[in-house]
């Protein structure tokens, strides 16, 4: 019996932000547009590994998805022994545009869900013209916390297994078990207080309420897909942020939650193969 081979290729590339050295794992597949991957917070590159096995993404696009420092194989800066982990606005921005350029990117277009999402808001008010096209997946300029981050890193609890729990209500009913499985499986990885740092950036740094104007959709379209199942960033927080985006162009997603290309590939295909097919026509 032949072994089933993936397309998936992993490397590592070091770099430099905010003046420190990283050494930053990527994985990629396929040929053509660069397309760049963001993860949710506290998790890893691993959540597109179905869309890097697709070959009708992967035969017009480069897809390219790393671990942010700290994250899944990559590592922490030299002498993260001595420092908490807090993800900042201007840190996020800085390891993005750090990354691509480390690769020689030459606009790419750039997907991210969740803190992915929220910083691909504040890369179309900053940087639109660094990239071809921008989508973000349950994105918004703001939510309400819901949650008590101090259980995300205490010596009397099981980090992984608590930031699974949190974030378990957040993948839709309709997703198979395998996906949902596998997707909070990478949660139950992640490093000691890594989730809660990410948070410093979605919950305290990374508020852009009316912060966002100026975004020109129509050098750099923007397209937002929102489940209509996740109560953290809410197709109703999606909607009111592209009200004040001329020309953002909003879909809420049918049977989805948080993580719809981890929890439900086949669902969130539907979705993100329509906005792909106008990025290449562009």
């Amino acid at each position: 019996m032949t072994a089933a081979l993936e397309p998936i290729v992993g490397r590592y590339v070091s770099f430099d932000i905010a003046g420190k050295t990283c050494r930053v794992y990527f994985e990629e597949a396929g040929s053509g547009i660069p397309l760049v991957c963001l993860h949710t917070a506290g998790a890893d590159s691993r959540q597109y590994r179905h869309m890097m096995c697709d070959a009708d993404i992967t035969s017009r696009y480069r897809v390219i998805a790393f671990d942010l420092p700290w994250h899944g194989k990559s590592y922490p800066p030299e002498g993260w022994q001595d420092e908490e982990y807090r993800l900042s606005t201007e840190l996020y921005v800085e390891t993005i545009l750090a990354f691509c350029d480390a690769l020689a990117l030459d606009r790419p277009a750039l997907i991210g869900c969740s803190i992915g999402g929220r910083i691909v808001l504040q890369l179309a008010h900053l940087h639109g013209e660094r990239f071809r096209a921008l989508i973000g997946v349950e994105a918004a300029d703001f939510q309400e916390p819901w949650y008590d981050t101090a259980w995300l890193h205490r010596g009397d609890v099981h980090g992984g297994e608590v930031c699974a729990a949190l974030v378990s209500g957040l993948v839709a009913p309709q997703s198979p078990a395998v996906h949902r499985h596998e997707t909070l499986w990478q949660y139950m990885q992640g490093g000691p207080g890594v989730f809660r740092g990410d948070l410093y950036f979605y919950r305290v740094d990374g508020d852009l309420r009316g912060r966002l104007d100026g975004i020109r959709t129509d050098r750099c379209p923007l397209y937002l897909l929102t489940g209509e199942y996740d109560f953290s960033c809410t197709p109703e927080d999606t909607l009111r942020t592209a009200a004040g985006i001329p020309g953002a162009q909003v879909t809420v997603m049918r049977e989805l939650g948080h993580f719809p290309m981890s929890e439900n590939p086949r669902q969130f295909r539907g979705y993100v193969l329509p906005v792909l097919d106008a990025i290449a026509r562009r």
